[in-house]
């Protein structure tokens, strides 16, 4: 019982720091990455699709992505869901080639995404630390219903504070990551 409810806390924070690595994707560092046009969708045949299955997205240089579209009649549909984004890019088409520069970021911006990032790792923390009460909860909940001791349950308190600690530890160690990334210039 006390290993299920410890494999069950490890298992759902895997899951919030590989929610965190997704968020962290998103944020662009200057470096052109094809993860950074995940979330832009565009209207293919009167249904709205994310971007990579209307074009090839891959990497031109380090900071120009290349856009092919799967049908030539997408691009101008992909260069207007590209520069609706929220992300500022201007794409400039050539035949059936979208490139995507990627203009350097200022210090300014730098900072500001820096403090979104701490943000992110912030909520992340809290996702771990909700898991650790609630894993903590079930022990209380079996000790008083006797199916477990008292030691069993400090036991298992321990256990579940030891893959707390690991993991905003690489919650932490992918926010420091990050970081680096925004502030190379």
């Amino acid at each position: 019982m006390i290993e299920d409810i410890r494999k069950d806390a490890l298992e759902r924070m895997n899951k919030s720091i590989e929610s965190f690595k997704t968020e962290l994707t998103k944020i662009r560092t200057g470096r052109a990455h094809p993860s950074l046009l995940d979330h832009v969708t565009v209207e293919y045949y009167g249904a709205e699709v994310p971007l990579s299955q209307a074009a090839n997205i891959s990497v031109e240089d380090a900071r120009t992505l290349a856009i092919t579209a799967w049908d030539n009649s997408m691009v101008k549909a992909i260069e207007k869901a590209i520069m609706t984004s929220d992300l500022g890019l201007n794409p400039s088409t050539a035949g059936n080639v979208l490139r995507v520069p990627m203009p350097p970021l200022t210090e300014e911006r730098r900072r500001d995404l820096v403090k979104v990032v701490r943000e992110l790792a912030e909520n992340a923390r809290v996702a771990v630390r909700n898991i650790r009460r609630d894993a903590n909860s079930d022990l209380k909940e079996l000790r008083k219903e006797k199916e477990i001791s008292e030691d069993e349950e400090r036991r298992g308190q321990e256990q579940i504070q030891k893959i707390t600690d690991e993991s905003v530890a690489r919650i932490d160690e992918l926010l420091k990551e990050k970081e680096q990334e925004l502030m190379e210039v």
